[in-house]
């Protein structure tokens, strides 16, 4: 929904004048995001042929403020012919990504406690999933369709068919799956930096956001994108190498290479 038309109509019917908000340009979700005066309300417009979606988002921002895990807070919710809207709490603070290295790392062991506090809530009773099968099947389709962003993809494997870089994975499936069910957890679905706000003056987690893909799966599929992430912000290799070690010892894990490099190659293919 990148029209302004649409957006303005949406937002008419659901009672909001289009001149009290302002266009949200960060982010890459497909969805129309706009910011209010005040910076406390953020909403999101998106086509009627996306609003359940929109409503499985805004069943997990509900959720998981209701487990008392610093995030959103749902305010409305509208559907119509015109497409649908959700307008949630903003959580106060800086995106992590937005952090110096010398600021990400005073706050890197606070991000490990906010991660491993996510985790651990009781995954049984979790409603949704984000299991491996659930990403493999959306790869499969997102790489039938001929649909991979590859912008999305680690630089080195851009000039490599998408085809070609599932197929490397399936053999791996079997295998991740048994971990998977032996060391399922609450993960966030798409914890990358910008998606862990942060206190600016405590540097601690002030909460998560972009819900939109949280459930029950293997705790790497998490950790990889993570990991992999902060290394945009680290200055060297070496530095991010000790971020690792301290995130996996605050955490309290030997991290699993094999793990986090299957889950980093998978997640690209799975936006499309």
């Amino acid at each position: 929904m990148s029209d302004g038309h649409d957006s303005r109509a949406l937002l008419a019917s659901a009672g909001y004048r289009i001149e009290d908000w302002s266009p949200v340009t960060t982010g890459e979700s497909g969805a129309t995001v706009f910011r209010d005066e005040d910076a406390t309300r953020y909403v999101k417009c998106v086509p009627a042929a996306e609003a359940a979606v929109l409503k499985a988002e805004h069943d997990r921002v509900e959720w998981l403020a209701d487990q008392d895990v610093p995030g959103p807070r749902v305010l409305d919710r509208h559907s119509g012919e015109a497409g649908a809207l959700l307008v949630t709490s903003a959580v106060p603070g800086v995106p992590a990504d937005q952090l110096s290295a010398a600021d990400l790392r005073a706050a890197w062991e606070h991000i490990a406690d906010a991660v491993g506090g996510l985790h651990e809530l009781p995954a049984q009773r979790c409603p949704f999933d984000r299991g491996l099968d659930t990403m493999v099947a959306m790869a499969r389709d997102v790489v039938g369709r001929n649909a991979v962003n590859p912008e999305f993809l680690p630089v080195e494997q851009r000039h490599t068919p998408p085809g070609e870089l599932l197929a490397r994975l399936e053999p791996e499936v079997a295998r991740m799956l048994a971990q998977e069910a032996a060391d399922t957890v609450v993960c966030h679905g798409d914890l990358c930096l910008p998606n862990i706000v942060v206190d600016p003056e405590t540097l601690k987690v002030a909460g998560f956001i972009d819900l939109g893909r949280l459930g029950s799966a293997d705790r790497y599929a998490d950790l990889a994108l993570l990991l992999a992430n902060a290394r945009e912000t680290w200055e060297d290799e070496e530095q991010a190498l000790a971020a690792d070690t301290l995130f996996a010892d605050r955490y309290g894990l030997v991290l699993d290479r094999d793990r986090l490099n299957f889950y980093l190659h998978l997640d690209p293919l799975t936006w499309g």
